[in-house]
């Protein structure tokens, strides 16, 4: 199966346009997804293990999470999108962040055109942000919800059906989710946090996934076995009981 690349943001001019990292990854993985900028785990999250907060503040004045896009995938494609955030105590949802970003190709060369961004709070149509206080951003794809379609010759303020006659056809380059309005922050600091984010049908909960299972002796060596676990994912206590998990399944 073959999968966009989603491109490394360098500037916070750059992330501005939509552009994010790195990895060619599928969005029906809950795993498939990476950080930009300045952007790390959190624990707890909202009912949860974990989660992530973004930030921009002086360098590199951005902070996100890209998912992956399944080639192919075009923006009617995308049945649901939301997330849960907080924006800290002393932040607002300010300067067109935080935002989803959908990266758009209208020319059908694989590459972005422009992009399509939902503005968590009210620029979307959505509930007012409070600080401090862990909330849910609502379906941006939903009618009644209002999109930013201007980088692609729509309106700042568009009706999603509008968007979806409009934009459905084209494909998705990239998703990612971004605050950059440090500069637009009272303190010079602009820091959201980010959990159960749900793109279509998949939950991303930023939870750590299980470590890997071995399947050679070979893994068990030079400390590999302190990086893995059973099916179950129970861990090993030493090298040799690894490989005998390798020979016996037990």
């Amino acid at each position: 199966m073959n999968y966009k690349k989603i491109i490394t943001g360098i500037t916070a001019g750059a992330m501005a346009l939509g552009m994010a990292p790195l990895m060619a990854l599928a969005i029906h993985d809950s795993e498939h997804y990476s950080f930009f900028g300045e952007a790390s785990y959190i624990t707890p999250g909202n009912a949860s293990d974990r989660a992530v907060k973004i930030v921009s503040d002086a360098s590199p004045a951005y902070g996100g999470i890209s998912y992956g896009v399944e080639d192919g995938t075009t923006f009617a494609d995308l049945t649901t999108l939301s997330s849960d955030f907080r924006v800290e105590a002393d932040d607002i949802c300010v300067g067109g962040s935080p935002r989803f970003s959908i990266g758009i190709d209208t020319t059908g060369d694989g590459v972005r055109d422009g992009s399509i961004f939902a503005y968590f709070g009210t620029d979307s149509a959505g509930a007012p942000c409070v600080p401090g206080t862990w909330q849910n951003s609502g379906d941006f794809l939903e009618l009644g919800r209002l999109l930013d379609t201007s980088q692609l010759g729509g309106n700042f303020y568009d009706p999603y059906a509008n968007a979806l006659a409009n934009y459905g056809a084209y494909e998705v380059t990239s998703i990612s989710v971004v605050t950059d309005s440090s500069w637009a922050a009272g303190d010079g600091e602009h820091a959201v946090d980010i959990d159960n984010t749900l793109i279509s049908s998949t939950l991303f909960t930023y939870e750590v996934p299980p470590p890997p299972t071995p399947t050679t002796k070979d893994e068990c060596k030079n400390g590999g076995w302190k990086y893995l676990a059973r099916a179950d994912a129970t861990t090993f206590k030493n090298q040799g009981d690894c490989i005998q998990y390798v020979n016996t399944g037990k």
